[in-house]
């Protein structure tokens, strides 16, 4: 019988710790520096126009990136779609003040990906929403950004995105101080369901924070 296909590269497979964490509580880990799709925004992600736009343009590209990848002999799965999260005054996450969040929305590449060939997919999802006369603006603001984040805490978190907030704020009231860490960059959230087909209890979030000694 000839050989059975390899399986496509899926980086939810390849890193578990990252993307199938079973813990329910803070665990301190180190994560790799990784390559991912990437468009920054501003604003309340249910009803900023740029949010939408954001999320369009990085699965169009990322799809196109599958697919070029697969006629070049080596296919993959499209990654969850990832976000980092921030602002001048971090109060705004805590009162849900979601009109003055930035954001930068993800979807991780595999290595062997070139910042060329993205490049190729970036245009050539242009091209196809042109002649579509779907214009995609977000392509204008996607770039490749390589994030080194190291040390984390991070937590497997089951609920509605609100819900998320006490579980925040126990990481940094009680067990940062309590282990001597500070935080250190962007918070970090990787999804893992479909807000518009997973009840909201359901849904599965890594919550991730990178850190530092103080």
């Amino acid at each position: 019988m000839p050989n059975a296909a390899p399986a496509p590269y899926d980086v939810k497979r390849e890193l578990r710790a990252l993307y199938a964490p079973k813990n329910r509580d803070w665990e301190t880990l180190t994560v790799p520096s990784q390559r991912f799709l990437a468009v920054d925004g501003h604003g309340d992600p249910n009803t900023s126009p740029a949010y939408a736009e954001a999320v369009e343009a990085l699965y169009a590209v990322a799809y196109t990136v599958k697919f070029a990848s697969k006629r070049a002999g080596r296919d993959l799965v499209v990654g969850p779609l990832e976000g980092l999260w921030y602002a001048d005054d971090a109060s705004v996450f805590s009162a849900r003040d979601k009109d003055a969040w930035s954001w930068t929305m993800l979807i991780s590449q595999p290595d062997w990906v070139s910042d060329a060939e993205i490049g190729e997919a970036i245009a050539a999802a242009r091209a196809k929403a042109a002649a579509k006369k779907k214009p995609l603006p977000a392509l204008d603001r996607m770039r490749v950004e390589q994030l080194d984040e190291g040390l984390c805490e991070q937590v497997l978190h089951v609920g509605s995105y609100d819900d998320e907030t006490p579980v925040l704020a126990r990481l940094h009231g009680e067990l940062l101080p309590a282990a001597g860490l500070r935080e250190r960059g962007r918070h970090h959230e990787v999804y893992l369901g479909d807000p518009r087909r997973v009840a909201p209890d359901k849904l599965r979030t890594v919550l991730r924070q990178p850190v530092a000694p103080t």
